[in-house]
């Protein structure tokens, strides 16, 4: 459930928006004015803050400015009594997701607010998901390797901007989902975002598709048809596979890019292109310049600041979270209670080269779901390919047997040698645990969910329950440390 602040010194419009978002199921708090916002915004997580601008003790745009200083992924949507051009540059400026003039409808609100937890969860820092599922649907990216954040700093980066935008990286590594990241996060995330194939288009049709036609043009053009960039004009056109149109087309889509105009198969009309074009492709542009099959300097006006999105072996880090992330989701999907991958699955899955990317993850724990008829995924739900071409496929349980693991003094942990506090003299932690027969029984998983619950419950322990302050601390990223709290259902009231 997302968490909302409402902040308003007219209590009757408070009162009337917070029964309209918990209408909505949004769990609601509320706030006389800045002050007040900033102080609840420092001990409670939100995911959204709508304010008014007008308010005693601090205003609404101070308050802002505040807010995104301490937490710039808090959304902020700000109100006003009366319509101020000035006032609605300053807050957009200062980082508000958008600004709304009073009186409000409700639905307007809510409608607005669901769009920004939309925009938003395509850019989230700790969890991002398959590129390849749409924008409605409450996909989130999930990628905390390094490579991936890069790809992240630089789409909020693009957002912002108006430049063309070059997309590059393998099929499946989720190329449109970052087009729609840069959208709907930018000043155009109002207008339209339209998607073309250019590679499913045959090229004597794609200047039609593109710029529309007039009847008679050619045969069978009995109508007039607008093209793509007309339908999409003041929004986003994004051009996928840009890597397989024409020379021809590479030259009148250069002549869009700079002189910002185009003309109708037919027509002799110009016509204004106010259109933001992001393109994609996984094609070898370098090899293409040189081979003459790709234009130099359509490549360049393109190219102003790059996104290379890295295939899934190179951030092989990422791989349990996307499975998580998916093993919910089909959760969700097929009304299922499935827990995830054993150790041997799991294994064989993050050894696995992926050459379909994220996309073929999905298909792959998809095809598990449809194939389990357990609680686990087992290895033999996996799909052959998998098994055979992961890297840890060949390992054998003689394998498994001779490798010696030392665990003598692991549980004279870091924490236990640097913890003094008296509330926390009773941590404990136990890797293994033996049967009545004396046999260690030993499980990785287990270990792992048993080792990170309590090294959060101990982190938020010594920081008085506050998030902040146990990010900092603890070093692990805020993001991570509330997605793990929902995980472990962890209360960090309880610590305060």
């Amino acid at each position: 459930m997302h968490r909302v602040l409402v902040v308003d010194d007219d209590k009757v419009l408070q009162d009337s928006i917070r029964q309209a978002l918990e209408f909505h199921h949004f769990y609601v708090d509320v706030a006389d004015n800045g002050k007040e916002a900033l102080n609840a915004v420092t001990s409670e997580k939100y995911d959204l803050v709508v304010m008014d601008v007008n308010m005693p003790e601090m205003d609404g745009i101070e308050a802002l400015t505040h807010i995104k200083k301490y937490d710039a992924s808090i959304i902020v949507l700000i109100l006003t009594a009366y319509s101020n051009v000035s006032d609605a540059v300053k807050v957009v400026k200062e980082g508000a997701y958008n600004y709304l003039e009073k009186p409000i409808s409700s639905d307007n609100l809510v409608a607005l607010i669901k769009r920004a937890l939309k925009a938003r969860s395509l850019v989230e820092t700790a969890n991002f998901s398959a590129p390849t599922l749409s924008l409605g649907s409450n996909d989130k990216f999930v990628g905390e390797s390094d490579e991936m954040q890069k790809v992240f700093n630089v789409i909020s980066k693009l957002a912002q901007v108006n430049t063309p935008v070059l997309i590059r990286g393998e099929s499946g590594t989720g190329k449109e989902l970052v087009a729609k990241a840069i959208h709907y996060n930018g000043p155009r995330k109002d207008e339209k975002f339209v998607t073309i194939n250019l590679a499913a288009i045959p090229d004597n049709l794609i200047e039609s598709e593109l710029f529309g036609h007039e009847k008679g043009a050619f045969t069978g053009a009995n109508e007039r048809k607008i093209g793509k960039f007309q339908y999409a004009d003041g929004g986003t056109i994004f051009l996928d596979e840009i890597g397989d149109i024409s020379p021809t087309m590479q030259v009148k889509l250069l002549r869009v890019l700079q002189e910002k105009n185009f003309t109708p198969v037919g027509s002799n009309r110009d016509i204004k292109s106010d259109v933001r074009v992001i393109a994609a492709s996984h094609k070898p542009f370098e090899q293409m310049i040189k081979e003459g099959t790709f234009r130099e300097d359509l490549f360049y006006r393109l190219n102003v600041l790059p996104v290379y999105l890295p295939p899934l072996r190179e951030r092989k880090s990422d791989i349990p979270f996307l499975i998580d992330y998916y093993v919910n989701y089909f959760n969700n999907v097929h009304n299922l209670e499935i827990k995830g991958p054993d150790a041997v699955a799991l294994d064989l899955l993050t050894n696995y080269a992926w050459p379909g990317n994220i996309r073929e993850l999905r298909n792959v724990i998809e095809h598990a779901f449809i194939i389990e008829s357990g609680d686990e995924i087992k290895p033999t739900s996996l799909p052959e390919t998998v098994k055979k071409g992961s890297s840890s496929a060949g390992k054998s349980d003689d394998d498994e047997e001779s490798s010696i693991i030392d665990f003598k003094g692991i549980q004279d942990s870091i924490l236990d040698k640097i913890i003094e506090d008296e509330e926390i003299k009773d941590y404990q932690f136990t890797f293994a645990t033996v049967t009545d027969n004396d046999e260690v029984k030993m499980d990785f998983q287990v270990a792992k969910d048993l080792f990170e619950k309590e090294f959060i419950v101990q982190a938020l322990k010594l920081n008085k329950g506050k998030i902040n302050q146990t990010a900092l601390k603890a070093n692990i990223p805020k993001k991570t440390l509330l997605r793990k709290i929902e995980k472990y259902e962890i209360n960090p009231k309880s610590f305060y």
